[in-house]
């Protein structure tokens, strides 16, 4: 932050922790069917924050309860195209007695703010309201215009949220030709004298899928050839045991050949085991990138023990790299066999941008100047955000969410994981490196 942003009271730094906090304490669960306590109340309390320092936001409710708050910074040149930040504020749902410190409350402790959503993004949506309530405080405008989203129901695909003002309110995003959110700008420490900042780049495409298996219902105490369960279960164990063959897109290529570089090594692109046991913290998020998945997440059949229902049901998370969906729904098909009816429950295309122009220099100069030690370097995350829509109004987007971590905090384990948090360090160091950027940008 400037000298002349501490010198005026409360700054970014100082009410990042307290905004991640009071975020979390909100309980957005979001658990696919409208049940979630929350996303009204978040929305309402975003909306309070960008209001006190002179904003108008909107709030726009999809559904009763599903709400999302948007609003737009004037920057000193509006003929300029307009920036995107995003962020959203429901969760997974989160199961207290696993957890260290209560997944709601928010709680500060061992240097990090615990609890879900730290870092599956109300760290973001804190940091985003700091750095925005800060410079509007100061009279600090933009270079341009900048609009900022705080969207519902990302978790399940983004429907009541990203999808819903994309398609029902595009003129919200009026000469927005790009954005950035969350999954990116995190620090992969390699040396004391380098740390990676990983930008998103890409991210795979989506086909969470309900697989169907007919059978013949009948007792189960008789001899059943024609059963659902049976014949569900094995073809469902195929595709969860199968593994995909590696496809190194343009992206993990470019990120492999800065890991590379940074470690004084040749990763090699034919022998990925060898160069995933190379990449400690991250090799779950970089694996999960080099080929197509398909992981079966739920299971249903029958109602009563001595009865063989007429039907089974399956639910598969299935996710392709850029330029692979029609591989991968064809290998699925062939995997499953004939018997069983495949048809989409939710469906998202792959995005994936080049690691290039004013934005990316505005991210590598941002962290240089508060990590001297910083290289930004792209990369694709193999889950999906609200940037699949976006890009459908021709918005580029990329993960920049700038964190910089320890070394030894399993960052990519927290996604969705128990103990969630980030680092408070984390949060204000995001602020410096976010208001910087926006100056730059």
């Amino acid at each position: 932050m400037s000298e002349t942003g501490t010198a005026r009271g409360v700054t970014g730094e100082d009410e990042v922790v307290d905004l991640c906090r009071e975020l979390i304490q909100i309980d957005t669960s979001n658990y696919g069917d409208h049940s979630g306590p929350g996303e009204r109340k978040a929305a309402e309390y975003v909306a309070e924050k960008l209001a006190e320092v002179g904003l108008e936001p909107r709030i726009f409710e999809s559904h009763p309860g599903r709400a999302s708050t948007v609003a737009r910074i004037e920057g000193e040149d509006p003929s300029r195209p307009a920036l995107l930040i995003h962020g959203h504020t429901d969760v997974v749902p989160a199961n207290a007695d696993d957890w260290t410190h209560h997944p709601f409350s928010g709680e500060v402790a061992d240097g990090c703010v615990w609890g879900r959503g730290a870092v599956d993004m109300k760290d973001m949506d804190a940091m985003t309201l700091a750095v925005v309530r800060d410079r509007l405080r100061s009279g600090r405008r933009p270079p341009r215009d900048v609009v900022v989203a705080f969207l519902a129901d990302e978790e399940a695909g983004g429907t009541y949220g990203a999808r819903h003002l994309v398609d029902r309110h595009p003129e919200l995003f009026e000469g927005v030709t790009e954005a950035i959110s969350e999954v990116g700008g995190f620090s992969f420490t390699v040396s004391e004298q380098r740390r990676l900042y990983l930008i998103q780049t890409a991210e795979k495409g989506m086909h969470w899928m309900k697989l169907t298996v007919a059978g013949t219902a009948g007792h189960g105490s008789m001899v059943h050839r024609d059963n659902a369960i049976t014949e569900l279960s094995e073809a469902v164990a195929r595709l969860g045991r199968h593994t995909f063959p590696v496809r190194v897109t343009k992206t993990t290529r470019a990120f492999l050949d800065e890991l590379g570089d940074a470690l004084g090594i040749e990763l090699d692109a034919d022998d990925m085991e060898s160069t995933l046991a190379k990449l400690g913290g991250i090799a779950k998020l970089i694996g999960a990138t080099l080929r197509n998945t398909a992981n079966p997440t739920q299971l249903g059949a029958g109602y009563k023990v001595n009865v063989i229902p007429g039907e089974a049901t399956a639910h598969v998370d299935g996710r392709f790299l850029p330029g692979h969906e029609e591989e991968f729904l064809a290998d699925v098909d062939r995997i499953l066999g004939p018997s069983v009816r495949r048809e989409d429950v939710h469906s998202d295309k792959a995005v994936e941008t080049t690691f290039d122009g004013p934005l990316v220099a505005a991210m590598q100069s941002a962290l240089l100047a508060e990590d001297p030690s910083a290289k930004a370097v792209p990369y694709m995350l193999s889950g999906g955000t609200d940037a699949k829509s976006f890009d459908d109004l021709g918005i580029r987007g990329f993960g920049f969410a700038p964190l910089k971590l320890p070394p030894e905090l399993d960052f990519a384990g927290m996604f969705h994981g128990v103990d969630e948090r980030v680092p408070v360090e984390g949060l204000k160091f995001g602020v410096r490196v976010l208001d910087r950027f926006l100056d730059l940008s």
